[in-house]
C-alpha cells in the first residue's frame, strides 16, 4: 500500500480512496491499518471468520461499489488464460516482470480494439 502512486494534475496521491478485497481479506490487523490511513475498506465478511458474534460498530460493505470488481478479475482471467507465464511469475527481476505485463496489457487491448 505504500507504493501506490495515483496520477493527478501536480503530485500524485499515495492513498486511494477505497479499498476492494476478497473475504480472504477480512482481518482486523488489514481494516486497522487502512483506518489509520483513513482508506475506506470494502471487505466483505468471511464466513469463516464468523465463529463468534461479533460486537462493537460494524463493518463497512457496500455491494454497489464491490460489484465493480467484476471488470479486474475478467482482466486477471484473461491474463491467466493467454499468458501463464505472469501468474506464475518465472522472473525474478520486477523491470522483467513489469516488461511482460505492458506486452500483455498491450496484446490483450490490441485484441479487443
Amino acid at each position: 500500500m505504500k507504493d501506490v502512486k495515483i496520477r493527478t494534475d501536480g503530485r500524485p496521491r499515495t492513498r486511494p480512496l477505497e479499498v476492494l478485497a476478497d473475504p480472504a481479506y477480512d482481518d482486523v490487523k488489514i481494516r486497522q491499518y487502512l483506518r489509520s490511513r483513513r482508506i475506506q475498506s470494502n471487505i466483505p465478511m468471511n464466513p469463516r471468520n464468523t465463529k463468534t458474534r461479533k460486537r462493537g460498530r460494524p463493518t463497512r460493505f457496500d455491494s454497489v461499489s464491490y460489484n465493480r470488481r467484476g471488470a479486474i478479475e475478467r482482466f486477471f482471467g484473461w491474463l491467466k488464460m493467454r499468458f501463464r507465464r505472469l501468474v506464475i511469475r518465472y522472473e525474478r527481476l520486477n523491470v522483467v516482470f513489469k516488461g511482460l505485463l505492458d506486452i500483455a496489457c498491450f496484446m490483450v487491448s490490441w485484441k479487443k480494439i
